[in-house]
């Protein structure tokens, strides 16, 4: 894409990656989508590791080299957390040094963590000095179920412009399905695969080209620039939904299998 006039700039994505692995494995993982959906020359994605070292064994093991990272803790419920503040309180102050951040984007986990961030900066909890947040992408992102985030959080639909990939064999497909629900008019893409960053059909890449285009030139200042719903799926019930129904290749990276 080429620049209009000077005052265009890269926006700023921090990529948080799954449970028990790594940001340069998140990096590893996206890097079998299309350069052209998060060009290089107007975005610039970073991707930090983990609060804290994995505190068990990681399911990348085989597949990827350590170091392994994870987030935060949690009981097998996923309505205990231990060492979620901090790690909140680590990210803001990241986003703030290294920032400002235009979105998120995050895998299991990592998508569950931002799609927290940008609940409690919607209702005034954090970042309260930084710019609201203009994109989130989450892949098998899930809610909390803790009812005292939750309360908080998704508390009023969190308007950012959303994309939301949703696995046919995800253990986590059903709340992932949930956690697009938090967002206003989110762009939910149904994929076969399971909890992985799925490989994307041709159909889909030039969505998401469009979606992020557009994101894009609106953070420019140009304001005219319009979602085309007709183009990128069928709008149901405010969300517009988009199926890949094209059968791809094995090879997927996988994530752990943890609530990552």
């Amino acid at each position: 894409m080429e620049r209009n006039n000077e005052k265009e700039k890269k926006m700023k994505i921090l990529c948080l990656h799954g449970f028990r692995t790594s940001g340069n494995f998140l990096q590893k993982q996206l890097s079998k989508w299309d350069p052209s959906i998060f060009a290089p020359h107007d975005f610039h994605m970073d991707f930090p590791d983990g609060l804290y070292p994995a505190a068990g064994k990681s399911d990348i093991e085989a597949i990827f080299p350590p170091p392994y990272f994870e987030w935060f803790q949690f009981n097998m419920d996923f309505t205990e957390y231990t060492n979620l503040e901090e790690c909140i309180s680590y990210l803001c102050e990241y986003i703030k040094s290294k920032g400002p951040f235009d979105g998120l984007l995050g895998f299991s986990q990592g998508a569950t963590l931002s799609a927290l961030l940008l609940g409690y900066q919607t209702q005034g909890k954090v970042l309260k000095e930084h710019p609201p947040m203009k994109l989130f992408v989450s892949i098998s992102g899930t809610k909390f179920k803790d009812p005292s985030l939750c309360e908080v959080a998704y508390k009023d639909p969190i308007k950012v412009k959303s994309v939301h990939f949703v696995g046919a064999k995800d253990w986590l497909r059903l709340p992932s399905e949930e956690l697009a629900t938090a967002f206003d008019n989110p762009l939910i893409i149904r994929h076969p695969q399971g909890h992985t960053v799925p490989r994307l059909n041709e159909e889909t890449v030039e969505k998401l080209q469009k979606w992020s285009r557009e994101i894009l030139f609106q953070s420019n200042g140009n304001g005219n620039a319009t979602f085309d719903d007709d183009k990128h799926g069928t709008m149901v019930n405010g969300e517009v939904k988009v199926e890949m129904t094209k059968k791809l290749d094995g090879g997927d990276l996988q994530d752990s299998g943890s609530i990552a």
